[in-house]
């Protein structure tokens, strides 16, 4: 979609936006909201007032695209999900910096949302358009308000977040359902290769706090890597070392630490993985629902990815020779392990 499309589904979803909200959405979408974060603390207390004031409505849809890049994360439905106000911090800080190329950014979308109402897509005359234009333009780019009837109908209250978060949050949904123990809280992410069970980990990690804890670390050493052993449906993870070395520690809230297989030596690394103290623990990698690791997990993921998708995605990562080696021995086996153990059908949740 361009960034018109996506204007002309918010003048649809909010019809009383007026040109100076198409600017400002043009503006989110371009620089995001990195000029509202200069003081983190007080754009945390900014958003519990905000929360407090808003009524819960599940009826508002959670999120609402903008771009491409970013989206508007609505304040009511947070709530009415009953999210904790810091994820969303956290989702709204880390989403505000890094953006390259702004200001051309910023222009392209200028132009689209000129094109989108030369066409008459949005609810006001190309007139009104290009007389605010004007009037903005005279003092520079900048970030604004929404207008005073935008405010008065709308009644906006939202975040902005990068559209890369999006897919974590039915994630957090299931987090939060869990509630608070003493123990530590479990999310184990199995899935296919490539299809975006790292990325996911460290998205929950940045947001929960805590620890992963990564099967890519339990890789088979030479002596167990036997014909026998790849036959049997998820052989190829140790997983009697996770459940020696992980497992009678990971609903212990204090420091523990685990040995990391280093395929490129074919060797243990000599320093250990520390998992740190703290309430959550993410397991993070193929096999990690395993049935011979039991229910240790308050959270299964499966994450999925279609097969050209997942192609293209890991001739970038690896390159053309290793796709090869993913395609003709690693994904067959790993698809042998999902149908014959059922993991997409047992997860608590498929993303």
């Amino acid at each position: 979609m361009d960034f018109k499309d996506y204007l002309r589904e918010q003048g649809e979803l909010h019809p009383a936006m007026e040109p100076q909200d198409a600017v400002k959405m043009a503006y989110q979408a371009a620089f995001g909201a990195e000029h509202l974060l200069a003081d983190v603390e007080k754009a945390r207390e900014y958003l519990i007032q905000e929360l407090e004031r808003v009524p819960a409505d599940a009826r508002i849809p959670l999120v609402e695209d903008i771009s491409e890049d970013m989206c508007r994360v609505n304040l009511a439905a947070w709530k009415a999900k009953g999210l904790p106000s810091d994820w969303l911090l956290k989702i709204f800080v880390l989403s505000a910096g890094g953006w390259k190329d702004s200001d051309d950014v910023f222009a392209a979308y200028l132009k689209q949302a000129d094109e989108a109402v030369s066409g008459g897509w949005l609810d006001f005359t190309y007139d009104e358009w290009n007389a605010y234009i004007k009037e903005y333009m005279r003092d520079g780019v900048r970030a604004v308000h929404h207008s005073e009837g935008y405010r008065q109908a709308e009644k906006p209250a939202y975040r902005l977040a990068a559209r890369c978060f999006v897919r974590i949050l039915p994630v957090l949904e299931k987090a939060a359902a869990l509630g608070t123990s003493a123990r530590p809280s479990v999310i184990a992410i199995d899935g296919r290769a490539a299809s975006g069970k790292t990325t996911m980990a460290g998205q929950l990690r940045l947001i929960l706090g805590g620890s992963i804890i990564r099967m890519d670390d339990f890789f088979l050493p030479p002596e167990l890597r036997t014909e026998e052993r790849f036959s049997q449906p998820g052989g190829n993870v140790h997983y009697e070392r996770f459940a020696e070395e992980v497992l009678p520690h990971i609903r212990d809230s204090r420091e523990f630490t685990y040995r990391r297989f280093d395929c490129s030596s074919m060797d243990f690394d000599q320093k250990p993985v520390k998992v740190s103290a703290g309430h959550w623990r993410i397991v993070e990698g193929s096999y990690s629902h395993h049935p011979q690791l039991g229910d240790y997990a308050d959270l299964r993921i499966f994450s999925d990815v279609d097969p050209e998708t997942q192609m293209e995605r890991i001739i970038v990562r690896n390159g053309h020779e290793m796709a090869e080696v993913f395609r003709s021995r690693w994904i067959p086996l790993e698809e042998e392990y999902f149908r014959t153990v059922n993991i997409a059908e047992k997860a608590d949740m498929k993303v």
